[in-house]
């Protein structure tokens, strides 16, 4: 009996860490645990953006829109973000790219409630996104840009 109960508790360990690894295995996607509360996180990460010259464009709150229809989930809360003046003469020359940007992050709880910092990385956005569209791909800029993603993240989850 105690075997057979251990058998079980190891399967449903198992089972739990394969489901929640799955958040952290998404193909050009950068998920880091954060050190503050959602609300924190975001308010930090939302700094850090504009401490670099990027406007927050706004908030799309997904738990609250759940529960707008009856329905409860975990905080996750995506922020949409960028920069005119780099991102309109993209616009300009390859107008389909608009569809995939501007920029997005989330802050997100997981079913016990710690919370995550979640962004595409600079190589997703150029080499499948801007690719996609047919705009240009320049690994000095694909590097810049994630030296930048990546100190915006380290404000927000510290």
């Amino acid at each position: 009996m105690i075997f057979l109960r251990y058998v079980v508790a190891s399967s449903i360990v198992i089972l739990l860490g394969a489901t929640s690894l799955s958040a952290f295995a998404v193909d050009g996607l950068i998920t880091s645990p954060s050190a503050n509360s959602a609300d924190a996180t975001m308010d930090k990460f939302e700094a850090a953006v504009k401490k670099r010259g990027f406007m927050v464009f706004t908030r799309l709150d997904h738990a609250a829109a759940a529960e707008s229809a009856g329905l409860r989930m975990p905080r996750a809360t995506v922020i949409v973000f960028g920069n005119p003046r780099l991102g309109t003469p993209v616009f300009l020359k390859t107008p389909t790219v608009a569809i995939d940007l501007p920029l997005k992050a989330m802050v997100w709880e997981d079913a016990n409630g710690k919370v995550f910092l979640s962004y595409n990385s600079a190589e997703y956005l150029y080499g499948t996104i801007y690719v996609r569209h047919g705009a240009p791909y320049d690994k000095a800029v694909v590097k810049k840009v994630e030296g930048v993603l990546k100190a915006i993240a380290d404000e927000a989850i510290k």
